[in-house]
């Protein structure tokens, strides 16, 4: 089965945490995009593809051709130009202090219809760079060309930049689009690793793995969002800011003190029910002094901080919310819980290397078995003191 291997980002005594399919990487990828309705419509492409860059680069050219069957997405750009007639706005300042009345002309303001969007731009510029990368010689020749036949319809070869792309939104209708911008950004965010399967583990420097973590926990995140029901209750929120519960604090102390942000937070209105998941892309499981297996000391206590630290006298729902901690794991589950101080703690891995299928079951009933073996736990009165852990 083709692999992407991964070190443990958070320390290097973990050692490997399993090889993960390409096909569930880029179950990821379209769950952390938010493209999961592509899921299923490039079985062929995927099981094709003998690593990541390569399966990224058929599916853009595949985007692309379709694209450019249909016409490409058209856009507006702000022109300023000095014109002989009126066009859109008159630029009096300019106009007046060039004293350009006086030689018949205007200065002009206005919206140009055109096909050199960022969007656009940014596929020619990434299918330019695939090319230079991939190994295949039949695959890169294709994004040559695609690049190419973009450039000769008016697409130029600037890459656009961020602020470029963050005004060009792409429409809820713009499905195709969506994909094509997708797949283009990860070639230079680096969101799925860029090597091929093989025994030896690439050094960290080389992986990413730093955006390897982010995919992982942003795919979560949308992942809950997509597939719990609303219509039951279910609500699912960003990573928030937790202020610490200080008193009596000095001058400066606000100054030096660490950000606690969660990573997701699943609730539901019915139960109620309050969740904070912190997804960690590591093993779950270190070994102690002793050669024995544990759960990471530093872990329990982040999740630890921000249970406590987010309760409230003025919402109940804070004193028995739960908390869990979310590992990938290869070949070895691990699904342990325990009530800590009125607090539900959950530590689970979620097996990347089975079918994709069954990955988006065990993923959709995680709540949902959570509520039903151990959910039922006394809630503390508010205010109450705390019981030793």
């Amino acid at each position: 089965m083709l692999t992407a291997e991964i070190d443990s980002p958070d320390e290097e005594a973990d050692g490997l945490v399993g090889k993960i399919p390409i096909k569930n990487v880029w179950l990821l990828f379209l769950y952390a995009s938010g493209l999961a309705q592509f899921r299923d419509r490039f079985d062929a492409e995927v099981e094709q593809s003998p690593d990541l860059k390569s399966l990224i680069a058929r599916l853009l050219c595949y985007a692309v051709e379709k694209r450019l069957r249909r016409n490409l997405s058209f856009g507006y750009r702000n022109r300023n130009e000095v014109l002989k007639r009126i066009r859109g706005r008159i630029d009096i300042l300019q106009t007046v202090s060039g004293n350009l009345l006086r030689r018949g002309e205007v200065a002009c303001r206005f919206e140009e219809l055109t096909i050199d969007t960022p969007r656009n731009r940014l596929v020619r510029t990434a299918l330019a760079r695939l090319s230079s990368i991939l190994d295949d010689y039949d695959l890169a020749h294709q994004c040559r060309t695609l690049a190419n036949d973009l450039g000769r319809v008016g697409v130029s070869g600037r890459e656009p930049t961020r602020s470029e792309m963050a005004a060009d939104q792409v429409a809820r209708h713009q499905g195709d689009d969506r994909l094509m911008v997708s797949l283009a950004t990860a070639v230079f965010d680096l969101v799925l690793p860029m090597e091929a399967a093989g025994s030896r583990a690439v050094p960290k420097a080389e992986r990413e793995e730093t955006e390897f973590r982010k995919l992982f926990e942003k795919a979560i995140g949308n992942f809950f969002a997509a597939e719990l029901d609303r219509d039951d209750g279910w609500r699912v929120y960003p990573g928030k800011h937790y202020r610490w519960p200080v008193q009596a604090a000095s001058h400066g102390l606000a100054e030096f003190m660490p950000i606690m942000i969660t990573d997701i937070i699943i609730e539901n209105e019915r139960q109620p029910r309050r969740i904070i998941i912190d997804t960690k892309f590591a093993n779950i499981l270190t070994v102690s002094n002793h050669s024995a297996e544990r759960f990471k000391t530093g872990h329990l206590y982040q999740l630890y901080a921000y249970l406590r630290s987010q309760e409230e006298d003025h919402d109940p729902g804070s004193w028995d919310s739960e908390g869990w901690l979310l590992y990938p794991s290869i070949g070895k589950d691990v699904d342990e819980a325990a009530t800590i101080q009125g607090h539900r703690v959950r530590l689970v891995t979620i097996n990347l290397s089975l079918p994709s299928s069954e990955i988006i079951a065990r993923l959709r009933n995680l709540p949902l078995r959570s509520a039903v073996s151990y959910y039922h736990t006394a809630r503390p009165p508010q205010g109450a003191p705390a019981e030793p852990m």
